[in-house]
Order: structure tokens, then sequence, then C-alpha cells
């Protein structure tokens, strides 16, 4: 396993930046997930760092090595791609081995890493099989064993349960997380689905036009946002943001006037010190909120939709004008139109500017 440094790195494609200035470090045997949404570049990074798109400024380094503008032979990577790209007419033992023959490795080193690999993606009763004979989950594994067979220092994966059921997606990303602590190998993962970014990895890097906005621990990311993007861009439903504005500071916090609705929010919601009279966007995560009887709680607030999740509920409210989201767990919801309390756990709270949208 091995590090990689990236350096201010740059990539165009005809007149648009899609990469600039971009740096980042990935730690040897980590799991890097780089989330964000279609088109801010997370691909393009990736593709990068497998030496498939050319780079117009910067340099990547793997263990050490300056890669910039190494082959992707010889870059010591494996990747998996989005689409399995399986041979149809090979097994599935020509196909996880077909790279390594190429390469002239010996037979037996070939028998030794198809059987190590096949083995930790329960492949191996499967190796006779051509791909039409495999479902979806069990070709993607091929894919995947594809690339482990290479031993490589980084595994690579770009969307690679995109084109799975939602069924199949959580068990091979089971299988990921797992194959990952036996390996202890680094792997750089994209995706656009915060599921499998909060589940999978080590450290999220959260992209936005091409440029990385945060990156962290997920719990970290998920509960101390750096601006209003991944705050949003995290969680389902997304966080509530109520605009006021702060007034008066105390001991024990500082008013936040949205309307009618007032709080006092606490000292430790703020980054820095905030700015007296200053305009703000609270922002409230759906969990963080639980309804109460109308009259044992303020502010008052209406139900306008219930959406029944299995384990939960998520209820819409209109609080005084302001459209928020309750994740609730309820043995009956709230009935449409009726009228409920709000206490929002403040101390959970993140403060916003709203012009520069950075956490205050």
């Amino acid at each position: 396993m091995s590090s990689v440094s990236i350096q201010q790195l740059g990539v165009r494609m005809g007149a648009a930046n899609i990469l600039e200035a971009l740096d980042l470090s990935v730690h040897e045997g980590e799991f890097l997930v780089l989330l964000g949404p279609s088109g801010c570049g997370k691909s393009t990074l990736l593709h990068s760092i497998a030496g498939l798109i050319d780079v117009d400024a910067g340099s990547i380094h793997i263990g050490g090595q300056d890669v910039t503008w190494a082959d992707p032979k010889d870059r010591s990577i494996g990747m998996v791609f989005q689409s399995y790209a399986l041979y149809p007419t090979m097994n599935v033992e020509r196909n996880m081995s077909f790279g390594l023959r190429v390469a002239g490795l010996p037979k037996q080193e070939i028998s030794r890493r198809v059987e190590r690999a096949s083995k930790m993606l329960q492949l191996d009763q499967l190796l006779s099989r051509k791909p039409s004979q495999l479902s979806g989950g069990q070709r993607q594994r091929v894919a995947i064993g594809r690339a482990l067979v290479r031993e490589a220092q980084v595994f690579l994966f770009d969307e690679p349960l995109s084109n799975l059921d939602a069924k199949l997606r959580t068990e091979l990303r089971r299988e990921l997380k797992q194959l990952h602590r036996e390996l202890g190998a680094t792997m750089i993962y994209v995706t656009h689905d915060q599921v499998e970014a909060m589940t999978l990895a080590s450290r999220v890097a959260v992209m936005r036009g091409g440029h990385i906005q945060q990156i962290g621990a997920p719990g970290e990311v998920y509960a101390k946002p750096a601006n209003m993007f991944v705050a949003g861009f995290l969680g389902s439903p997304t966080m509530n943001f109520i605009r006021g504005r702060l007034g008066e500071v105390s001991r024990t916090g500082v008013r936040f006037h949205a309307g009618a609705f007032e709080a006092t929010l606490p000292h430790e919601v703020f980054v820095n010190r905030p700015p007296l009279n200053a305009e703000v966007v609270l922002g409230v995560r759906p969990e963080h909120i639980t309804l109460m009887p109308a009259s044992e709680a303020s502010p008052g607030a209406q139900v306008t939709l219930v959406e029944p999740m299995g384990s939960h509920q998520v209820v819409w409210l209109d609080m005084q004008g302001q459209r928020i989201a309750a994740s609730i767990n309820l043995p009956e919801p709230p009935e449409l139109g009726s009228s409920t309390g709000v206490v929002m756990d403040l101390t959970r709270a993140c403060a916003f500017n709203p012009a520069t949208q950075e956490r205050l």
C-alpha cells in the first residue's frame, strides 16, 4: 500500500477548467471517498490519478514517486469502473487473470493471485462460469477481482455500485468495507451516493465545481459542515436552513430572530465569535427536531406532508412561513393539517453566513 499526493492539479477540457489548483493527500491504507454531484470533477480527478487523463498543471505522486506523466501500467494501480467491462467469451478465471497473462507472469503466480482474490470475493465456486451466467453483483465482484489480482499499491473505484439495485448495493458495500479491512490497501472511491460515502470512508472529500469543499471523517463532515453546500449535500432529508438575524449576546448564548421564531443559540454553535446584529442562516438536521403537543412547545407549526420511511417518518412542516423537515419515530404520526409544537436541539445546530455560505 502507498500514499497518494496531489499538488496544484489542473485539468482543462476545451475552454473549461474541470480541476484547478487542487491539493489532496491520501494516507497509506485509508479508504478515501470522493463525494459530490455529477459534474463536480470527482471522476476526472480519479482518472487523472490513474493516468487516463493528461493533466495541464500540478503533480501526482504515488508511494513517493512522481507518476504525473507515467503510463497507467506503470503506476501500480488497480481500477474498477462503473461498467463491468468483462470479456463475454472468457470465464471468470480467464477474465481475472487476463491482465496478468498479458504481462507475462508465471502460471503458478497467476493461479496464486486468482485463488486468493476469488476466495476473498466468494467467487471460488464460479471460476468456470461465463459472465452471462452471473448476476450483476457477481459480475461486479469479478471486475473487482480483476483489479485485486494486480496486487497494486492503490485501488481506484469509479462508482462501481451505481448499476446495481438497492439490495445488491448494500451487500457489495458491506463486502467492500470488509475487503478493505482484510487487505489494508489504499483505496480511492468515487460516488455521488452519500450513504456509500458515509458507510465506506475513512475520510470523505466533498467536491463541488472542481474544488474540494471539505475533507474529514464522515461523522465530522456530517456534524460540522464547512459551508452550506456540504451541509445541504449530506443528509436525507437535507439540513433545514432558517434565515434570520442575530441579536443580543448573553452568558447562555446569542439570540436568534426569524420572524415570530426566536431562540437562543449556544455559544458552541459558532466556530468564531459571531458579528452582532448580522444576518445568519441557522442549520438544523431533521433528526434534531422533536415534535410536541402544540400547547407544550413553541414555536408552533402545521403538518403539510408525512413520508413513512419504515423505521421512521419524515414530517414536513410549515413553521411560520419556514418550510422544515423533522425525522421522527412515533407509533402514530401527526395528521395532515394538524398543529404541532417544534423543539430543536440547538446544541447540534450550525450557523452560516448567508453571503459567503461559510460556517460562522
